[in-house]
């Protein structure tokens, strides 16, 4: 157990049997990120300590980013009650690793590269996993405050879906966007050309780094491709009109719920966009088959 910030310390799962080491460091609050169930460190109803256990296990595909905002409260709250918290996995090395990190991060304003090194001058041994890693690059991206309504956190959240698929037994429902069809809003709006049916809002838009162009096409021996090639679809997060079509497939056509026509299409290992860039799931309509409607303010 190493003391990593005031009121912080980070360690490994043996740790919590030395409670006389706990007590002298003033641990009030425990943080156990590890797969399995924490044993109480006294017997039922006498545990001094604050607990909260998150349940990831140490792999390149779990999900640790969508617990940092929980984690820096659960330690944000010891330190500024005069106690402190300790930190722990199994080895102390990942994902405990993880969580500190996006508190020194968030607590120092720091960007990842940064408060990693400050930990691993503590604790020599520390090494994220490559997923944890690039769950940190896009917290410090997001501002160090995960926003789950963020372009970028929904983008993560489909890639993590599309890992999984097609081992998934349904896709979550709070991943389908409300249908703006059934519901009002002041937003821009996208409708099906041909019928007028409005089939998602401006919100759902999932923007990506315009790719190389025409050089991101090279593979394809018998491209006409040539020049600044533009993004001639709307890759946008699922809306719950779609959800019919996405159930145990693992690509398929977008129809409009409507008239039937062709709107686009979907592929849960990714497809590419018309610009180069390669876009994992990939949810497109294409431009020519949607219009943007906004609303215009006028003056009396």
């Amino acid at each position: 157990m190493l003391l990593v910030d005031p009121g912080v310390y980070i360690g490994a799962a043996a740790d919590l049997n030395d409670t006389q080491a706990l007590a002298d460091a003033n641990i009030t609050h425990i943080l156990s990120v590890d797969s399995v169930d924490p044993a109480p460190l006294t017997p039922a109803g006498d545990d001094v300590f604050r607990r909260k256990w998150v349940c990831v296990s140490d792999e390149a595909t779990s999900d640790l980013l969508s617990h940092m905002n929980d984690c820096n409260l659960f330690l944000q709250e010891a330190v500024d009650g005069g106690g402190a918290v300790i930190v722990h996995c199994q080895a102390g090395r990942s994902r405990s690793a993880t969580v500190v990190t996006a508190y020194l991060m968030r607590r120092h304003k720091l960007g990842f590269s940064e408060a990693y090194h400050r930990l691993k001058t503590v604790k020599q041994d520390v090494q994220v996993n490559s997923g944890f890693e690039e769950q940190l690059c896009l917290y410090e991206a997001m501002g160090c405050e995960v926003d789950f309504s963020s372009p970028l956190y929904k983008q993560y959240r489909l890639s993590k879906i599309a890992e999984k698929y097609p081992e998934l037994q349904h896709v979550p429902r709070e991943l389908f966007a409300v249908d703006p069809a059934h519901s009002s809003s002041s937003e821009v709006s996208y409708r099906c050309r041909k019928c007028r049916r409005t089939l998602f809002r401006d919100s759902s838009l999932l923007s990506h780094r315009v790719g190389e162009g025409a050089a991101a096409f090279g593979h394809k021996k018998f491209s006409n491709i040539t020049g600044n090639v533009q993004c001639t679809s709307y890759f946008i997060e699922p809306v719950q009109w779609m959800e019919s079509a996405l159930l145990g497939v693992m690509d398929g056509q977008l129809l409009c719920p409507k008239c039937g026509s062709k709107l686009g299409s979907f592929r849960w290992c990714g497809d590419q966009c018309s610009c180069g860039r390669w876009v994992t799931p990939a949810f497109q309509l294409h431009r020519n088959r949607v219009d943007e409607i906004r609303k215009l303010n006028v003056q009396k």
